[in-house]
């Protein structure tokens, strides 16, 4: 601040003639009092110690002011009107203090509520600003999935309510297989109106590709073709229909009726890791929740642990177990298991026996050795022979199926895995290629997941019917 004011001092100097002096005190009594009060230094000023008195600007008449001289107005008494700009080529007017300690700055201006989109008199915010309430709620259209479910929903309503339970639980748990075959349909049908040849054969490649078979797979198209020559083909929707028929025709192998028989003997067999001392586990707790009493027998004596599996099951189930030490012959301990259920007075013997490959001729021989022993012990023993097939193996079931049929007699045939498998065609193409009659499916690893198998049920799952 006092560099300007020497600055300013400095250049009036120059300005003025060399006998320009300051004014004499006779001059400096003929100033108003209004004005020496204004200009003069006062105790607490910043204005520099000089026995001059501050000149008058050039362009004002007014005297500047002294800092204390003037105080900060109220700002009841701020301006309502910005002062104007001076126009082009006039120059401003002195005052910055002033202006400054006046409130005369620039300031923003203020812009009215109604254009801001404000109430101006007191109408509420709602009123004006409806982006702030709270939006309604829409809901987004449904996802495919849950289309889907909503279309199996409302097939579902068709199906008798005794039946309706066993439905739901196929479509859930063969979902995987029904979007391999049904969507495969779905995409093959799309856009298409009249059946024809060339419809045919694409629906003939599609359904080898869904595993099951092509020997099925052929059965299946020769009657649909009977049924086009015969002009019953008339659109798709028909198509899918009678695709469905056809289907349950393969599927509708007589089961052999339940032996009257007491203890009734149940032979379990199949090739390793399928799954067949769950399935034994399964078949008891069934047994336990109809009233009956079942016993286990572990006649799986090559499998490290495979006793002790089948007794940590039969303690969940209620159910007792005959075993003997690893690596004892399976035929003595099916002998022992058999007395002991005849001493016992039980229901129902399930005979777990070891994984063998179909292939392996001496473990076969082993097998027929163990069925000889129980229909030794027990004539009419064993009265059920079920092979466990896993469903993720595919075509390879059928080989199996063929061979364990023919080495002990096959009464039916348990699919487990079906769950986790898009290949859950396979149960046709086992079904008709060796004519044994499917008896349950396993669709989860619960006790509660082993159903008997329901040839409508089974097509509509995979079919999306």
């Amino acid at each position: 601040m006092r560099r300007w004011f020497r600055r300013k001092k400095e250049k009036e100097e120059e300005d003025l003639p060399p006998e320009s002096v300051s004014p004499t005190p006779a001059e400096a009594e003929a100033v108003p009092e209004g004005e020496a009060q204004a200009s003069g230094p006062e105790e607490g000023s910043l204005v520099p110690e000089t026995s001059e008195t501050p000149e008058i600007d050039a362009v004002s008449d007014q005297p500047f002011p002294s800092l204390e001289a003037e105080t900060i107005p109220p700002a009841a008494e701020m301006p309502a009107e910005l002062p104007p700009e001076p126009a082009a080529g006039e120059e401003r007017r002195p005052g910055f203090f002033r202006r400054l300690f006046k409130g005369e700055a620039e300031e923003a201006p203020v812009s009215s509520p109604e254009a801001e989109g404000l109430p101006a008199t007191g109408e509420p915010l709602e009123a004006v600003m409806p982006q702030a309430q709270e939006e309604p709620q829409t809901e987004a259209a449904p996802p495919e999935e849950e289309a889907l479910e909503a279309e199996e929903h409302e097939a579902l309503e068709e199906v008798p309510p005794s039946r309706r339970g066993l439905f739901k639980r196929f479509r859930d748990r063969l979902r995987r297989s029904r979007e391999a075959l049904a969507g495969g349909l779905d995409r093959l049908f799309l856009g298409r109106k009249e059946v024809d040849a060339a419809l045919l054969e694409e629906l003939e490649e599609l359904l080898i590709t869904a595993d099951l078979g092509v020997e099925t797979t052929l059965r299946l198209v020769e009657g649909l073709q009977d049924r086009l020559k015969r002009r019953e083909l008339g659109d798709v929707e028909k198509l899918k229909e009678a695709l469905a028929e056809e289907m349950l025709s393969l599927l509708g192998v007589p089961v052999p009726a339940p032996a009257a028989a007491r203890p009734r003997v149940v032979l379990m067999v199949g090739v390793n890791g399928v799954g067949k001392t769950t399935t034994i586990a399964k078949l008891a707790h069934q047994e336990r929740l109809q009233g009956r009493t079942p016993l286990l027998v572990a006649g799986d004596t090559f499998r490290a642990a495979a006793a002790e599996q089948l007794e940590i099951w039969g303690e969940r189930i209620g159910a007792e177990v005959v075993r003997q030490k690893a690596g004892a012959d399976p035929a003595a301990v099916v002998f022992d298991g058999l007395a002991a259920a005849l001493a016992r007075d039980v229901d129902t013997v399930f005979i777990d026996t070891a994984g063998r490959l179909h292939t392996k001729v001496n473990l076969m021989e082993e097998l027929k050795k163990v069925y000889r022993t129980a229909a030794k012990k027990l004539p009419g023993a064993p009265h059920e022979v079920f092979l466990v097939l896993d469903a993720t193996t595919g075509q390879n079931a059928l080989s199996q199926a063929r061979l364990f049929h023919e080495a002990v007699g096959i009464t039916g045939i348990i699919l487990t895995k079906m769950d986790g498998t898009a290949k859950g065609g396979v149960a046709l193409a086992v079904a008709h290629e060796t004519g044994l009659p499917l008896r349950y499916l396993g669709l989860g690893e619960g006790l509660e997941d082993l159903r008997p198998f329901d040839a409508e049920a089974y097509v509509a799952a995979i079919l999306g019917g």
